[in-house]
């Protein structure tokens, strides 16, 4: 029985001494793909919320005082360069016109009398017929008429542009909006409607950029006591578009017009402004759109695959695969999106390994079967 149960206790002592000489590591069986981090030169596109205004606005402001006597215009609507917007009342500038007109013809009358006295004086004169003195008031006299005659001109025709005046017509090509003067309102300078219409042309739409300073410093350049804004940005942005509120693309691309001289430390931007063509007038004054602009020359920057990047919280982070398939999960701080990458500012340098597949089965520390992924 002795005997037994020694053989007994050998044979577990040898079982257990098997099953331990057979325990090994398991070998990896995550398969996981990886992207290589690029560092590469790119431009830096900006995005900016702005509002669309017209290229220029004409207001439409009365010449002469008038009772207003018809609008020949629809609020809100296109109307063309020469078009009558509103007249006035021209009765009292007829009257006036009349008045000035019989007031010429009396003084070129007065100057006709004036011109033959003068003539049938001189020859007298020169017998000595008349006196000197004689012969000069009748020159004087002359003189007299002839700015008579120009005084009483000159009023006629200002009564008459004032008459042109009672009709006005739109300077520009564009969309009016009106102030609400009524037909039979009392209007002109000094009154309560000064100002008639706007017409806002649009057959170009502006926008405002507005840029940090200290954004528009980074990318200008200079030495750090070079901190004045330059009114001069015409190379500053590049494929400056224009993104509709339903997320389309227009499809015109905008320009640099100038820097607002505005600009400064009150507001903590410089504003450019850019122009869009607008020959179909799809935009419309007062439209919110979204701008998206490369600011500056090529910078270098690490980029990695948008699915790389596990973002929890607002704060992002990559899983890194090191040159032994180990992977480690670290925090990183990303910036713009570049296409289907995006752009890593910290926590990751060019050349590393970061896993694009099988994210949520990873854990700090395991070893990974890893393959580039297909570009």
């Amino acid at each position: 029985m002795k005997r037994q149960l020694t053989i007994l206790m050998l044979s577990l002592l040898l079982i257990s001494c098997g099953s331990t000489k057979s325990t090994k590591p398991s070998a990896p069986s995550l398969r996981v793909e990886v992207a290589e981090a690029v560092g590469e030169r790119v431009m830096m596109p900006m995005r900016f919320q702005t509002l669309l205004y017209s290229n220029y606005d004409a207001t439409i402001q009365p010449r002469v005082s008038g009772y207003l006597l018809t609008k020949e215009f629809s609020k809100g609507l296109p109307v063309e360069k020469g078009q009558v917007l509103f007249t006035l009342d021209a009765a009292p500038i007829r009257l006036s016109v009349l008045s000035n007109r019989a007031a010429l013809a009396s003084a070129e009358t007065a100057l006709a009398e004036a011109k033959n006295n003068y003539r049938r004086a001189v020859p007298l004169a020169r017998i000595d017929a008349i006196s000197q003195s004689a012969l000069d008031q009748y020159e004087a006299a002359y003189a007299s008429a002839e700015a008579q005659v120009e005084l009483a001109r000159s009023q006629l025709e200002e009564s008459l542009l004032q008459l042109d005046y009672t009709t006005i017509i739109s300077p520009i090509s564009g969309i009016i909006d009106d102030t609400g003067a009524t037909v039979g309102d009392w209007v002109g300078v000094g009154t309560s409607y000064s100002v008639l219409a706007t017409v806002s042309n649009i057959d170009e739409i502006g926008v405002h950029i507005q840029i940090p300073f200290a954004r528009y410093f980074e990318v200008r350049g200079g030495g750090e006591e070079d901190k004045t804004p330059s009114y001069d940005n015409s190379t500053l942005l590049s494929n400056i578009r224009l993104h509709l509120p339903d997320g389309s693309l227009y499809p015109f691309e905008g320009t640099y017009a100038y820097t607002k001289r505005e600009a400064g430390d009150q507001t903590g931007t410089i504003i450019i402004v850019a122009s869009f063509p607008n020959p179909e007038k799809l935009l419309k004054v007062g439209q919110s759109a979204i701008v998206t602009a490369d600011v500056g020359s090529p910078e270098g920057v690490v980029m990695v695959p948008q699915q790389a990047v596990v973002q929890t919280l607002n704060k992002a982070s990559v899983w890194v695969v090191d040159s032994s398939n180990k992977v480690t999960f670290r925090p990183v701080v990303v910036g713009e999106k570049f296409g289907t990458h995006w752009i890593v500012e910290e926590g990751l340098s060019a050349g590393e390994r970061v896993a694009t597949s099988g994210l949520q089965h990873l854990q700090s520390g395991m070893t990974v079967i890893a393959s580039m992924a297909q570009k």
